[in-house]
């Protein structure tokens, strides 16, 4: 114990190896943070799987089959044979439009709040007069009977009503499924009569009633693609290729509109077969609970290792500046103390809203300790000086857990002063001649 009280640098090395025993609870507690964050994630997949996936429409596009005949040599007798193979030719709307409107709500698994919804979509466009003598088929081996109009839809059990397509006039039933997975593997199709000898273009409309969970998204197939939607729900995430054109965001819902053209994406207006993929263009809304707790957490405990060294090099002046001695029992007392502090902080957040588990959970933990230390120190002003250096470090990590953009300029800064601050205070200490044996406990 001697040797401990006057050897400054057994004294140092002691404060060094229990900083840094106690990153394994640390680690432990990001542990936890992503354990629970997965536990959210599943109550949301099993809500979603109960009720309907996240939805992407694509389409909607004709799917016409059509016979290629092809010459296959036999190796055993050199013979030829023609081979029929059925496959699939695929055209895109020249205008597409989508007008809707989402209604979300709430769902509770446990703890855990989900995000479903309701939409109603009407969907209208226009087919331009295809021009089969351009493409490379003969028109005789074209299965113009068999010419579907496709709708990819993700989840099929998200269509709440009977839909109805209105073709050039004409009322088609839509039937579950589609005849090929050259462009979406789910959806529905409709056939549809196609007269290659007719130059008129081809009208259409339908209305789509649609639930889902958390993302609704579309695929800008028409030459001219114009979407609009509108909401009650106040924080929409816009994500995909496309973010809206126009979009007005309130307190009171969202709307938003979204005109892209052919020229925006990188797939022709017709091809046949699995050519091209329409997947990678997909864009729309996310309605995602504002609630990053495990996030804010995780990026809050990113900072243990400076919060509790920054403590403990408090400790270490004060012992250094006031002639006091502090016990590496008490130095481990406190550091589990700063470490008990993410404890409560996830716990807390799951069930308060963020800012206020924070303050609940900085508030105990500073509670703790100053009165920990005002026990040990006996000294008021101590007590005082190192509850605000605390106050001052949580505030600090809080700006930068709000200020995800700018954590690191302002994470960089911080320590910068900190750093400044450390060499300021210790200007005027002689290393080389400073004796621990004199000191002594302070009192008031």
């Amino acid at each position: 114990m001697k040797t401990l009280k006057n050897n400054i640098y057994i004294k140092v090395g002691a404060i060094v190896v229990i900083a840094l025993l106690l990153l394994f609870p640390t680690s432990m507690i990001k542990k936890m943070i992503l354990e629970r964050e997965a536990t959210q994630h599943e109550a949301i997949s099993e809500v979603s799987s109960k009720w309907a996936e996240e939805q992407t429409i694509s389409g909607p596009f004709i799917s016409i089959p059509y016979y290629r005949y092809v010459k296959e040599s036999s190796k055993k007798d050199s013979t030829e044979k023609i081979v029929q193979t059925k496959e699939y030719l695929h055209i895109l709307p020249s205008q597409l439009n989508i007008t809707g409107n989402i209604n979300p709500e709430k769902r509770y698994r446990g703890i855990y709040e989900i995000v479903v919804y309701y939409s109603k979509l009407s969907i209208s466009g226009s087919f331009n007069n295809i021009d089969f003598a351009d493409i490379d088929i003969e028109p005789e081996n074209i299965l113009f009977d068999k010419a579907e109009f496709v709708i990819g839809i993700d989840d099929l059990r998200g269509i709440e009503q009977q839909v109805v397509l209105n073709w050039n006039n004409e009322k088609v039933s839509f039937n579950p499924g589609v005849s090929s997975s050259d462009i979406v593997e789910s959806g529905i199709n409709a056939l549809i009569p196609l007269n290659p000898n007719d130059s008129t273009a081809y009208n259409f409309s339908l209305n789509l009633d649609l639930k889902g969970s958390q993302t609704l998204y579309f695929t800008p197939v028409g030459k001219v693609t114009d979407i609009t939607l509108s909401s009650e729900w106040p924080d929409p995430s816009f994500n995909g290729a496309f973010l809206p054109d126009t979009r007005d965001v309130n307190d009171k819902g969202f709307s938003a509109n979204w005109n892209v053209l052919h020229l925006n994406r990188n797939y022709p207006q017709i091809w046949k077969n699995n050519s091209f993929s329409i997947a990678e263009s997909s864009f729309g809304i996310d309605l995602l609970l504002p609630v990053d707790n495990y996030q804010k957490s995780y990026r809050s405990i990113q900072y243990a290792i400076l919060f509790i060294g920054f403590t403990f090099l408090v400790f270490f002046f004060i012992e250094v500046l006031n002639k006091v001695f502090i016990h590496p029992i008490q130095y481990i007392l406190v550091g589990v103390a700063l470490v008990v502090f993410y404890t409560l902080l996830l716990s807390i957040s799951e069930h308060l809203e963020y800012n206020l588990a924070f303050a609940v959970s900085a508030f105990a933990t500073l509670l703790l300790i100053a009165g920990y230390v005002r026990a040990i120190l006996k000294s008021g002003k101590l007590t005082l000086l190192i509850s605000g250096i605390l106050t001052v470090l949580y505030s600090f990590i809080f700006v930068i857990i709000q200020l995800q953009d700018y954590a690191l300029l302002i994470g960089s800064i911080g320590i910068f002063l900190i750093l400044g601050l450390v060499m300021y205070f210790s200007r005027k200490i002689d290393w080389y001649n400073l004796n621990f044996s004199d000191k002594k406990v302070m009192k008031d």
